[in-house]
């Protein structure tokens, strides 16, 4: 028994010293490893093995897992076990995605592994045995051999394997009764082998764990991946640069007043004169700032949310929004950002977003400039808010909305379809001037281009004239002219000159019946431009943007519509003093002296342009009103009864001139001579328009000063001193009006269609009024001498109206007169003035009423009394005839022509003068003959006779005979009545009148 535990604790021991004896071993080949000196050699037929120096990082390693204790086999094999699943993963990812072509799976990705090896280029020499390395079974599959080894690994019997040490060879322990076992270990060659193939350093330094994050990115692509992505980096950046251009779209019509005051609302008003209505772009305050109207729409300053709502009454594209401040001359008032809100149903409103935000919209700096904010994409819907979050001053907004009509099955009321083939749009300088060329090259029989002069920066003004035969004046063939351009904002009176020349030229060549009537029986001149300058600036801005100022006066600072000379003041104060005819004339009123400093270039040609051309009737074209007004254009101060020279009693005035006189007095209003004319040529465009008579909305900035009518007289609307058409009333013979065309100056050109169609028949029957055809008002003739001459500047005047024309260099003339009997007088200087009974009728054309007048010996005598030392000549009879002189024969002899024809007049003269003495003493007596009657029978004759005799000459002084009638005389007057009327003149043949006397 104690011989078998003997044996027994000595084969322990043997087993003990075994095991210490392998440890031993494998801390002597850490060491060596952890060292970096460890070599492997291959010994006999294997040949020599690579030998690499390995980096000190397996101590690390070692270090911190110093409890395990395996063999550089051991990890070896767990490595290459971790390998292979790796390759067996990968080709199991492969499989199913051959297309995935961008980034396949990162981790299988095996040509990065020999990379940290190319690092370490030292050791030249050990470049030749790489031969072992490109024959790497890690990427093949597993053979049996290799299946086993890992099972044997995991079985933990690879212990046993003793690493090959330099310098001897070592037998591997063989556990006893194993050693014939087939398979059972691998023998020595297959352990070198392994050896061989071991890459334990290699695999430690380049791979330290499994998975890395920095492993699996892809930097094969990634030069590929960064070009890509600065492409696509610098196609942003353009987009962000270069961002897509919004969509245009027309103003909805606030400021033209298409939008109707009921679809503008507000969340609150600060006074009564500032509603919503007063919030359109442009609008204008009256002067007083506490008035009725405002200049914009203010909102009460307690509320706390404010908001200003458009209705377009149907669903549009909202793509913009203009805005401006307050009109006001002292108040800085606007709108500084805000906000835009959408609704269809004015309940629900969605706030603008910009993707990030609200979108806040950065609104005005000044209270006059308009500034335009306009939407990456339209927003379609009916309802629109303007959302104010900060202002300046009070917050005061003034607004336009940009918005496209959506196609639609009905049609709006502001869409037209022009029946007109012409060309709607806003034309600069240089394509006016290109557009007038075509049209005379289309026109070239009917139509002379010419210019009035040029402008301050050198621009010439253009005219158009379009007549039969152009460029020559036409014995009784009236002159009509249209001005448009006054103030360079206005752009609409231009573009509708330029469209009236397109439709006179395309309508005359087709024949039209109207228009041929026109062009052959009227000199007509257009004027688009009037104001070059201006308008180049204020088409820079182009349409909403321009302020109500901008391009409104010329280079120079002049509004040439109030720059011409004031010739109002000379004729009123001279009918204040009685010079008015003698001194001063009621036409054609000179020009004052040192007028020229104070009148601008533009303003020069025009007036040299009016003495040139005898215009009969004329209109400027202008804009920011509907209505036509007429002249006078300046005020007059009261006229005072007492201080008045023209009557002198109450009983020498009718009741028109008492109500006129009081009118006067009352508003300072001043009325033409020719009023019930004017107020006929402005009602005839007027009621042609078809929409000036609509003022049931009122004005465009306050209330309707037209009474329902669309005319007003401007001294009584807006007085100005010095305007164009009170100058052309004085100094020439045109009837000039001004006619407002819209509430809009610069309308965008979709809207141009729409005001061609409201104006075209207004302009067409205002040319008519002059036409010497069926519509034509008033009376035209020819004046000449009795050798048939014409004689230019003679004087056309018509009792009861104090003002005259005058012929023209053919001695023609036109005047135009309400439907009515008138008598005119021609009068010219040498010659004898002639009077004639004229009538005007409602349904013919122009009354023919031609003068021949015969000279006058007034010349002769004022030379004969010169002779004399301007001393009265005696008259001697034949029986006295005194020794004859050389002065008497010269007398006879001159006056030997002319003796018959004025004794002849001297004669019937003397005899009607002899029957109205007898007919006024017929008169007398039965008037006093009357009151001898009415006293009493009581009082005797010597009181009777003083009385009666008091009382007839009290009845002669208050008494007018009623032929006395039909010559007035004016107070101041010295002439004998008679004596510019000529009573055997032939009637005239449109009116068979004889004028007699018994």
């Amino acid at each position: 028994m104690r011989a078998e535990v003997l044996v027994v604790c000595v084969g322990l021991t043997l087993c003990c010293a075994f095991v210490c004896a392998g440890e031993d071993g494998k801390e002597r080949v850490q060491l060596r490893e952890a060292r970096g000196l460890v070599k492997h050699w291959r010994q006999g037929e294997e040949g020599e093995a690579e030998m690499s120096d390995e980096p000190a990082e397996v101590v690390e390693e070692e270090r911190t897992k110093p409890k395990k204790k395996k063999t550089p086999e051991e990890i070896e094999a767990a490595r290459a076990k971790k390998a292979a699943e790796k390759e067996a993963k990968a080709k199991k990812q492969k499989a199913p995605k051959p297309t995935k072509k961008p980034k396949p799976p990162k981790p299988t990705k095996k040509p990065k592994a020999p990379k940290p090896t190319k690092k370490s280029k030292a050791p030249k020499p050990t470049k030749k045995p790489k031969t072992t390395t490109t024959v790497q079974p890690e990427t093949k599959r597993p053979t049996l051999d290799e299946e086993e080894e890992k099972l044997l690994i995991e079985l933990g019997w690879d212990t046993l394997i003793r690493p090959v040490t330099p310098g001897h060879e070592s037998k591997e322990p063989v556990e006893p009764g194993r050693e014939d076992v087939p398979g059972g270990y691998p023998d020595k060659k297959e352990v070198t082998t392994m050896e061989a193939i071991m890459y334990i350093p290699e695999e430690a330094t380049t791979v330290p764990f499994i998975g890395p994050w920095y492993e699996e990115y892809d930097y094969a692509d990634s030069e590929r991946l960064r070009k890509q992505w600065e492409e696509e980096e610098e196609e942003r950046l353009k987009q962000i640069s270069v961002p897509a251009e919004p969509k245009k779209c027309p103003p909805l019509g606030l400021e033209s007043h298409r939008v109707e005051d009921d679809q503008l609302l507000a969340s609150s008003q600060s006074h009564h004169g500032f509603t919503a209505q007063r919030g359109r772009l442009n609008m204008q305050g009256s002067d007083n700032e506490d008035d009725l109207y405002g200049g914009a729409w203010c909102a009460e300053p307690e509320e706390t949310n404010h908001w200003f709502e458009v209705d377009a009454r149907r669903e549009v594209e909202f793509s913009g929004v203009i805005t401006q401040g307050r009109n006001s001359e002292q108040l800085e008032d606007f709108v500084s950002s805000y906000y835009v809100a959408f609704s269809n149903d004015s309940r629900d409103w969605t706030v603008l977003h910009d993707g990030y935000a609200e979108w806040l919209f950065y609104g005005n700096v000044d209270k006059d400039t308009p500034v335009m904010n306009q939407l990456s994409t339209p927003v379609v819907a009916r309802y629109i808010r303007i959302l104010p979050q900060s202002w300046n001053g009070s917050l005061c907004l003034r607004a336009e909305i940009l918005a496209c009509q959506l196609p639609s099955s009905y049609r709006s009321e502001n869409e037209v379809n022009p029946s007109d083939d012409l060309d709607y749009r806003h034309h600069n300088y240089k394509e006016m001037r290109q557009m007038m060329k075509v049209i005379n090259e289309e026109c070239p029989n009917i139509t002379r281009i010419y210019n009035i002069g040029k402008s301050s920066q050198g621009l010439k003004m253009y005219a158009m004239e379009i007549s039969d035969h152009p460029g020559e004046h036409e014995t009784g063939e009236p002159e009509f002219r249209y001005t448009a351009g006054l103030h360079g904002n206005e752009a609409l009176g231009r573009e509708l000159l330029l469209l009236l020349m397109q439709f006179l030229c395309k309508e005359y060549n087709d024949d039209n019946p109207r228009v041929r009537r026109l062009v052959d029986g009227v000199r007509i001149h257009l004027v688009p431009s009037l104001n070059p300058d201006a308008y180049e600036l204020a088409y820079e801005m182009g349409s909403e943007m321009g302020n109500w100022a901008l391009g409104h006066w010329t280079e120079e600072g002049y509004d040439i519509f109030q720059n011409f000379p004031d010739l109002n003041s000379i004729l009123w104060g001279a009918e204040e003093r009685g010079w008015v005819p003698r001194i001063v004339p009621n036409h054609h009123i000179p020009l004052p002296e040192n007028v020229n400093g104070s009148l601008g270039i533009e303003t020069k040609s025009i007036i040299s342009w009016m003495e040139r051309n005898p215009f009969v009737l004329g209109a400027n074209l202008q804009g920011g009103e509907k209505m036509v007004t007429y002249p006078f254009d300046m005020q007059r101060p009261p006229v005072s009864l007492t201080d008045s020279r023209r009557w002198r009693t109450n009983a020498e005035m009718n009741e028109e001139t008492w109500a006129r006189i009081q009118r006067q007095n009352e508003g300072a209003l001043r009325e033409t001579p020719d009023d019930a004319m004017f107020r006929w040529l402005a009602m005839s465009y007027a009621h042609s328009h078809l929409t000036m008579t609509e003022t049931y909305r009122g004005s465009c900035h306050g209330d309707d000063v037209t009474g329902g009518q669309g005319i007003a007289n401007r001294a009584r609307w807006k007085s100005v001193v010095g305007s164009m058409n009170d100058f052309s009333y004085l100094h020439t013979n045109c009837f000039e009006l001004s006619i407002f065309l819209g509430c809009d100056k610069f309308p965008h050109e979709s809207e141009l269609p729409l005001e061609w169609e409201n104006n075209r028949e207004a302009l067409l029957s205002f040319i008519e009024q002059v036409r010497t055809g069926q519509v034509h008002r008033g009376i035209k003739g020819v004046v000449r001498d009795m050798e048939g001459n014409p004689l230019p500047n003679a004087t056309i005047s018509v009792e009861g109206i104090r003002h005259d024309v005058k012929t023209a260099a053919g001695g023609d003339y036109w005047r135009l007169l309400n439907p009515g009997e008138f008598r005119v007088t021609a009068k010219a200087d040498g010659y004898t003035p002639q009077t004639r009974l004229c009538m005007v009728g409602y349904d013919s054309g122009a009354t023919s009423c031609s003068f021949t007048l015969a000279k006058s010996n007034w010349d002769r005598i004022k030379q004969i009394m010169a002779l004399n030392g301007k001393r009265p000549i005696r008259l001697v009879t034949k029986s006295n005839v005194l020794k004859p002189t050389s002065a008497t024969v010269e007398v006879t002899s001159a006056a030997a022509g002319t003796e018959t024809h004025a004794n002849t007049q001297n004669t019937e003269r003397l005899r009607r003068l002899r029957l109205m003495r007898l007919r006024r003493l017929r008169l007398q007596r039965i008037r006093a003959g009357r009151s001898t009657t009415a006293a009493t029978t009581t009082t005797t004759t010597t009181t009777t006779t003083p009385t009666t005799t008091t009382t007839t000459t009290r009845e002669t002084e208050r008494t007018t005979s009623w032929y006395d009638s039909w010559f007035p005389v004016d107070s101041w007057s010295t002439e004998n009545p008679f004596d510019s009327i000529n009573f055997d003149s032939p009637p005239t043949q449109d009116y068979p009148f004889e004028y007699t006397i018994d």
